[in-house]
């Protein structure tokens, strides 16, 4: 995923938004859509429920977990170098 670090500017324009934004060039060509992360986090785990037996709360602290092996670990352990 890529990381746009908002300047003052932009923190202002999107005002502490709790709705979807799309996001315009000059022309008012749409760039792309910015959701808040109360409203992404509600959708992603709406999402997750309806295909997951664990409840909102266990794929929470599932996202939060760290750790784990790298792709390239996981290749290994595979056969595949």
């Amino acid at each position: 995923m890529t990381k746009l670090i908002a300047d003052q500017a932009l923190r202002s324009k999107l005002n502490g938004s709790r709705e979807q934004i799309e996001g315009c060039d000059e022309a008012g060509q749409t760039l792309g859509h910015f959701l808040p992360t109360v409203l992404y986090d509600d959708l992603f785990y709406a999402a997750l429920a309806t295909e997951s037996p664990h409840s909102k709360e266990e794929l929470k602290r599932r996202h939060r977990e760290t750790g784990g092996r790298s792709l390239a670990e996981i290749w290994k352990s595979l056969g595949h170098a």
